[in-house]
């Protein structure tokens, strides 16, 4: 177990949870619903508690997601969330309301009333998600900023990575200060995300509440999301497999950073999932259980277990993006402004101890999700009805 595979096992955790994080966003697609299909009181209080019971969920793991950025990968940490820092205050702002809105919404004395903070959960559950893609759609279309490690030393300018745009992360979004046009391509992931989290909502609702009258709107609306889901997926898949791509050519030492070499080659992603295929089998694998979930959903009268399958079928998607994005000899987080600033496994790591002493600590996540296995059962074990939220119960 050298370097090289230390870096490879985090890069496999870190995807991971991207991964679970992915999954676990049917909390905000579910909120992004409150105001669509949530006709009445009753019916937007059994959506809030729907996902309320589960939105601590969410926030850990995107803490934890970044946590384990920072210990594992912490040049990217410092380069994305350092410079892209508005990018990522958004998101968390967006994380925010969320709390807020499930702490205050039914309390006593509410002067803002529950549909202001119905339309904070509806923020968060179209922009968290929007947000999220768009900034994992910069691992394959790049980001602006120059890596300097020989600052390190340099007592009056110790910064390594710098952002080049005043805008940090914004640009991101709105394609300005002389980005390229790929800015694009974040909005068409970050929506393929939006609208798999409202799928993924939706199929919790059918799962987890007990109303028939709703859970038709919610089936009638799946289909609809549906096709808004593949437009904007598929769109982006098929540009990834025919875009030109980051390799590292670890034969050639760069002159300046005295680092293996980083050049363009064109149809990368396409060859990482030809020259990898277990990792393509997991994508494909993810693909499907996604759309098992959803057709028998759709088709099959009475299926009510959709979450499981497209559940499952997302943390696996997103797991081979991520291993295609950074396996394989491939920048993971491409330079826009310096092709050799891009970002690595092997120059953006941690130190061998570092990744040996939190390789050891990994082995408790295990118990971790365990534990997550059986709150959740105990949570669920009773569905949400309209009768027990008319009640006088403990409810958000």
């Amino acid at each position: 177990m050298d370097y090289t595979f230390f870096q490879n096992y985090w890069w496999f955790l870190v995807s991971l949870l991207g991964g679970l994080l992915v999954f676990l966003l049917f909390v905000q697609g579910g909120n992004a619903l409150i105001m669509f299909l949530g006709k009445s009181d009753t019916e937007r209080t059994m959506m809030v508690n729907s996902t309320g019971r589960k939105w601590e969920f969410t926030f850990t793991t995107l803490v934890t997601f970044g946590g384990a950025f920072f210990a594992s990968f912490p040049l990217f940490y410092s380069t994305s969330f350092g410079g892209a820092y508005w990018l990522w205050m958004l998101i968390l702002f967006t994380f925010v309301l969320q709390a807020v809105s499930y702490e205050f919404r039914n309390k006593a004395g509410n002067l803002l009333g529950k549909n202001t903070y119905h339309i904070f959960l509806t923020i968060n559950g179209l922009l968290g998600p929007l947000l999220l893609g768009a900034a994992v759609a910069t691992f394959f279309t790049g980001s602006g900023f120059h890596i300097a490690k020989e600052n390190v030393v340099n007592l009056a300018n110790p910064i390594i990575s710098s952002w080049d745009s005043a805008w940090h992360g914004l640009e991101e979004l709105i394609g300005c200060c002389g980005q390229p046009a790929s800015n694009w391509w974040n909005y068409v992931l970050g929506l393929a995300v939006m609208f798999l989290a409202q799928i993924l909502g939706l199929l919790y609702y059918i799962n987890n509440i007990d109303n028939e009258e709703f859970i038709k709107k919610c089936r009638k609306a799946l289909k609809i999301e549906t096709v808004l889901f593949l437009i904007f997926f598929l769109t982006f898949l098929v540009r990834t497999l025919l875009a030109t791509g980051y390799a590292v050519d670890t034969q050639t030492l760069d002159t300046q950073t005295h680092e293996p070499t980083i050049y363009t080659l064109p149809y990368k992603y396409l060859h990482n999932f030809l020259e990898m295929p277990t990792v393509t089998v997991i994508f494909l694998v993810g693909v499907l259980a996604v759309l098992a979930g959803i057709l028998l959903t759709i088709f099959k009268k009475g299926f009510k277990k959709g979450i499981w399958f497209s559940g499952i079928g997302t943390v696996l998607t997103v797991l081979g993006l991520l291993l295609c994005v950074g396996y394989n000899n491939t920048a993971y987080y491409p330079s826009t402004s310096d092709m050799q600033s891009s970002l690595t496994l092997a120059n953006s790591c941690s130190s061998l101890f570092t990744l040996k002493v939190m390789s050891a600590v990994s082995l408790l996540i295990p118990f971790v999700l365990l534990y997550i296995f059986f709150a959740w059962r105990a949570l669920d074990k009773k569905k949400i009805t309209s009768q027990e939220m008319e009640g006088d119960g403990a409810k958000y």
